[in-house]
């Protein structure tokens, strides 16, 4: 059965006026209001009643996303709640801006699938057995690692999404989440041009893009709650 769900984001806010490079411009007018197509419930499947199968097509693609968002969010969310020793006043705000961001990004796609169909992908759990959250070097290449996969796992997920409507908004994200990791590259290499060295951006001059699988084996560390994705041959 298909169902067409209304999304707005209407009660979110955002302070962003400290890093105009940051604003998630149109994007919040994209959202609010937004109708999108539901899928079909059957799409979605959990394997042996435990670990949860992401599903085909689009809604596969929006699951991978949501996973994503909710990783970066909840990695977020451990910054701000205990910024690391000898924090700058910039740094704090940036990150701030940068968990808002995600934090809407997150509750964005549970809204969108969640209306769509009662087999949305659960609240994951997440661990970070490498990562010293009261160390600034630590942190900030866990952010770059982070936001730099997500650039590419959105660009490589685009090929996979045959809604318009689903591409504009996946659009809208990745141009937000690429500032974001322009933002991070810039604070561990300040005035250089890091922030798109060769390591993310190709001889076209375009941002790297990555196969779900190649992202899922780049990030499962991450994940302590497992989930699939067969059409993908993930798990």
């Amino acid at each position: 059965m298909k169902n067409k769900i209304n999304v707005s984001n209407q009660g979110a806010t955002l302070d962003t006026s400290r890093r105009n490079f940051l604003k998630l411009g149109g994007i919040g007018l994209a959202m609010a209001g937004l109708t999108l197509v539901g899928c079909d419930d059957d799409n979605f499947e959990f394997v042996d009643n435990k670990v949860f199968d992401l599903g085909m097509g689009d809604v596969g693609v929006l699951n991978y996303a949501y996973a994503l968002e909710q990783l970066e969010a909840d990695f977020y969310t451990k910054v701000v709640n205990n910024f690391y020793s000898g924090i700058s006043t910039a740094e704090k705000e940036l990150f701030t801006d940068l968990y808002h961001h995600e934090v809407i990004h997150r509750d964005f796609f549970k809204a969108a699938i969640s209306g769509a169909t009662s087999n949305v992908l659960p609240t994951l759990e997440f661990q970070y057995p490498n990562v010293n959250f009261n160390d600034r070097n630590s942190v900030l290449a866990t952010a770059k690692a982070l936001e730099d996969t997500g650039v590419a796992a959105y660009n490589g997920a685009g090929k996979y999404i045959t809604n318009p409507d689903y591409l504009v908004i996946a659009g809208k994200i990745v141009s937000v989440e690429a500032r974001h990791a322009s933002a991070i590259r810039n604070l561990i290499n300040p005035g250089t041009a890091a922030f798109s060295g060769d390591d993310v951006i190709n001889a076209n001059g375009l941002d790297l893009a990555k196969e779900p699988k190649d992202v899922v084996t780049a990030a499962g560390g991450f994940f302590k709650t497992p989930f699939t994705w067969k059409e993908q041959g993930i798990g």
